[in-house]
C-alpha cells in the first residue's frame, strides 16, 4: 500500500466519525504512519512501547485509544485532534500476528470556566488558556534563559508570554497559530515585536510602549501590512480567539474543542 496523505484521510474516513479501530496490511509501514499522521497532527504522545503502558496514561492523555486491544497493544501514538484522539502503531491481531494499526476515540475537553480573577484582581489568562487547550503535558521548555533572551533583545519580555513558551513549547494552538520561541524583531523599526503568527501570513506583535512588558497591547500586522490593535495581552487575545464566535481572528468557528499541537517529540 503506497501511504500519502490521501491515504491517511481515506483510512481515517472509513473510520467514521465516532469511535473505531482496524488492523492494516501487514506490508504497511507503522513507521511511515506515524511520521504522515505527525506532519497532520504535531508530535505524538508515545501510549504503549514494546508491549508496556505508560502507567501516568488516562483519559486526558489518550486511554481510549487503548480499549480495543487490551492487553494485545505493541506500539502505540496518540496525537490530540479538536474533539478526537486519533492513534496509530501496532497490535496483536486474533492469530497473534502484529499488524499495524489505526484507531480514533472521542477526546473530552474541559468546558473553559469563566475567568476568575486573582488576589490581585486580575484575570490568570494563562490559567485560563489551559484549561481551553486540555492541557496535561508537564512544561515542554521550563528552563529557558530568559536573562539571556531579554539581554539579546535589550528589552524585558511580557511574563504571560514567558509561561506559554515554558508550558506550551514550540508548536501551534488549534494547529494554527504558531507561537514564536523568542520574539521576532523584523518589524521591530515599527515599534513591533511579534510573538506569533499563522499560515495566513498575520503577524502577531506587542506594540512595545512603554517600560512595563505586562502592560504592551497586541496588534495584529495583516498580511497587506494593516495594523490591527487589541487592548489586551497576548494570552488573553490567544484564549478569546479560540472561543469568541465574533472575535475579528476568531478560530472558534473552525472547531468546538481546541488544543496544541506540539511539534516537539513527547516522550
Amino acid at each position: 500500500m503506497e501511504l500519502t496523505q490521501a491515504t491517511v484521510t481515506d483510512l481515517l474516513a472509513r473510520l467514521g466519525p465516532g469511535d473505531g479501530y482496524m488492523y492494516l496490511s501487514s506490508a504497511l509501514d507503522p513507521e511511515g504512519l506515524s511520521v504522515r499522521l505527525d506532519s497532520r497532527y504535531g508530535a505524538a504522545r508515545t501510549l504503549v512501547l514494546d508491549g508496556f503502558t505508560d502507567p501516568t496514561v488516562d483519559e486526558s492523555k489518550g486511554a481510549a485509544l487503548l480499549l480495543p486491544f487490551g492487553d494485545r497493544a505493541v506500539t502505540i501514538r496518540a496525537w490530540a485532534y479538536g474533539d478526537r484522539w486519533v492513534g496509530a502503531g501496532t497490535a496483536l491481531d486474533a492469530e497473534g500476528t502484529e499488524r499495524p494499526v489505526l484507531v480514533v476515540a472521542h477526546r473530552e475537553v474541559p468546558e473553559p470556566p469563566v475567568a476568575a480573577p486573582r488576589e490581585d484582581g486580575d484575570v490568570d489568562w494563562m490559567e485560563r488558556l489551559l484549561r481551553i487547550t486540555g492541557w496535561a503535558l508537564p512544561a515542554q521548555r521550563p528552563d529557558v534563559d530568559w536573562a539571556e533572551v531579554e539581554s539579546r533583545l535589550g528589552t524585558p519580555l511580557p511574563s504571560d508570554y514567558r509561561r506559554m513558551v515554558e508550558t506550551f513549547g514550540e508548536g501551534a494552538f488549534d494547529g494554527f497559530l504558531a507561537l514564536n520561541q523568542e520574539p521576532w524583531t523584523s518589524h521591530r523599526q515599527d515599534g513591533l515585536l511579534i510573538w506569533a503568527g499563522t499560515e495566513h501570513e498575520n503577524l502577531y506583535c506587542w506594540r512595545t510602549e512603554g517600560d512595563d512588558p505586562d502592560r504592551w497591547p497586541v496588534v495584529i500586522r495583516s498580511f497587506d501590512g494593516e495594523d490591527i490593535p487589541f487592548d489586551c495581552q497576548a494570552a488573553e487575545f490567544v484564549c478569546r480567539v479560540l472561543t469568541e464566535p465574533d472575535h475579528p481572528f476568531t478560530m472558534a468557528d473552525y472547531f468546538d474543542t481546541h488544543w496544541f499541537m506540539s511539534y516537539a517529540e513527547i516522550d
